[in-house]
């Protein structure tokens, strides 16, 4: 009779460890003890330099940036960040307070830069390969060897890092040859970039404009404001993002962009489209 009892008590606490039903313990979060003004976080301006320091030991914060437009330029989480903005103008600044009871929202805060320096961010050549800074610069299809496809691990030394760039003279199907548009980037005080975007079939274009980020550490460029990458040819529908794009190559002279083929319609695998631009003439 014991043995069937402990059985029986047994298989009632197995069960209560397996329960289904959940069970939440409100009381085991604690409250949020902190106030908006009982923070201690500072936003100081030096120049184009933007610090940011959370002195809360207990909180993890978190600071949106955003420019006039709304265009978030960047966001930082560690207790001391810093952020580069190189043209003058107003920038709003949001912190969040992640504590043990859960966010603290406070009151975004609006900040100036007096003047546009951009010798804070273009010391690295590849800005003025891209942009020619202020001046600005426009790119084009290069129609001698307009295209091709690639790993997705393109230019890399090992992994999928296959390319086949066909001969546009002897491979003409890759895209018709005629005025595809042009991407034109420039400084101007902002990161201002536009594309003239010709149609598959016809002459017909339209005019876009926005701004990019341009991540060189990354091999990364983000067209912002509705805008996409310049392409020529029928591959529009085979790609989801035309707007967070690979720098593959960047010089004076040449630009190759990769996309990701993701959706083919013929379905091949994925794989890089890279375009291939010159300066417009």
């Amino acid at each position: 009779m014991k043995r069937k009892l402990y059985i029986l008590v047994a298989a009632m606490a197995l069960g209560s460890v397996f329960s289904c039903e959940p069970i939440e313990d409100r009381d085991s979060l604690p409250a949020i003890t902190y106030t908006e003004a009982t923070l201690n976080h500072t936003e100081v301006v030096s120049e184009n330099t933007l610090v940011m320091t959370n002195n809360d030991k207990d909180v993890t914060p978190y600071w949106s940036v955003t420019d006039a437009a709304g265009t978030e330029i960047g966001h930082f989480n560690a207790n001391s960040s810093s952020v580069t903005i190189p043209f003058k103008g107003t920038y709003t600044v949001t912190y969040t307070a992640y504590t043990r009871g859960g966010a603290l929202y406070t009151q975004p805060k609006t900040i100036t830069i007096a003047k546009t320096d951009l010798s804070s961010i273009t010391t690295d050549p590849k800005w003025a390969m891209l942009t020619n800074g202020a001046a600005g610069k426009t790119w084009v299809l290069n129609m001698a060897n307009p295209m091709g496809w690639a790993g997705l691990e393109y230019p890399g030394t090992s992994g999928d890092n296959w390319n086949w760039f066909p001969d546009y003279a002897s491979n003409s199907w890759v895209m018709e040859n005629k005025d595809w548009g042009e991407m034109h980037f420039d400084l101007n005080e902002a990161y201002n970039v536009s594309v003239k975007q010709t149609a598959i079939v016809g002459t017909s274009q339209t005019n876009k404009s926005g701004t990019f980020v341009f991540d060189i550490p990354n091999n990364k460029l983000v067209f912002n404001g509705g805008v996409e990458m310049l392409y020529g040819g029928d591959y529009y529908a085979d790609v989801s993002n035309w707007t967070s794009v690979h720098v593959i190559k960047i010089t004076e002279t040449e630009l190759e962009l990769g996309v990701v083929r993701d959706q083919s319609r013929t379905g091949e695998g994925k794989c890089q489209i890279v375009f291939r631009y010159k300066p417009k003439p």
